[in-house]
């Protein structure tokens, strides 16, 4: 199996499956994880994913045997990424948290399925890499519009034509990623955030990443509409009557994503 799937309770972890390639991506794993991710958003116990990969890496981007040129002509990209781009889109609307646990390298689509999660940790041996310049191909599974709002466009720029890798802890410091942890403690950080987030007003939660996507092209005054329809929505959660009568009563609210 490709995926493998691990329930724990409130969350599940997705585990990239192919470690002799370095999880390299086929049209078939993507097919299998957006069929994952579905299952997971239709599981009432499930509210946050864990993402991350088998062995020592995390994902080596696109598997080239699947798409290498031949004497009758180009390969036809088209279907093969507009199956990863279901994934990207899948990763963005969930409603849940999705946290990216990066075990190694994170290279070409695999680095940009790892920046489509909500908060990507990383082990600090682990590395960053837009590869794509190096077979003369563009950024794609979203890169070109993610790296530029995660790190600026000069630093993207570079980025994508240099195709050099980019430590984790460099990462970090960008703010590509959300933190470089020690090798050995990246497995319990990441379960550790995922289960809290877990237990978290998810559907809250769900809202703030509406809004920020929708930040990105909005208007100062969309955005405020935007901000005031999603608090209203926010404000009649069961969520948000147990925070604040947990805040009032000052203990840990137990929320119930719903």
């Amino acid at each position: 199996m490709t995926i493998l799937v691990e329930q724990h309770p409130g969350y599940w972890q997705v585990t990239l499956n192919r470690p002799d390639r370095l999880n390299a991506l086929t049209a078939a794993m993507g097919g299998a994880l957006l069929a994952t991710l579905n299952e997971a958003e239709a599981d009432p116990d499930c509210r946050a994913i864990l993402l991350t990969g088998a062995g020592r890496g995390f994902c080596a981007g696109q598997d080239l045997t699947e798409v290498m040129p031949t004497e009758a002509g180009p390969p036809g990209l088209k279907p093969l990424l507009d199956g990863y781009n279901a994934v990207i889109r899948k990763l963005r609307g969930l409603e849940m948290p999705v946290v990216a646990a990066v075990n190694g390298v994170a290279a070409g689509a695999g680095a940009n399925l790892a920046l489509a999660c909500d908060i990507v940790l990383a082990a600090k041996s682990a590395s960053f890499l837009q590869a794509f310049a190096r077979i003369g191909l563009i950024p794609d599974v979203g890169g070109t519009w993610l790296l530029p709002r995660l790190v600026g466009a000069a630093r993207a720029r570079a980025l994508a034509m240099l195709a050099e890798p980019l430590t984790a802890e460099r990462a970090a410091e960008w703010s590509l990623i959300w933190q470089a942890v020690d090798d050995d403690k990246l497995t319990e950080a990441a379960r550790a955030l995922t289960a809290r987030l877990a237990q978290g007003p998810t559907k809250g939660l769900a809202l703030a990443k509406r809004a920020l996507d929708a930040a990105e092209t909005n208007t100062l005054d969309q955005q405020l509409d935007l901000e005031r329809d999603l608090q209203d929505e926010a404000a009649r959660t069961a969520d948000y009557a147990e925070g604040v009568r947990a805040f009032l009563e000052k203990r840990p609210a137990k929320f119930s994503g719903r």
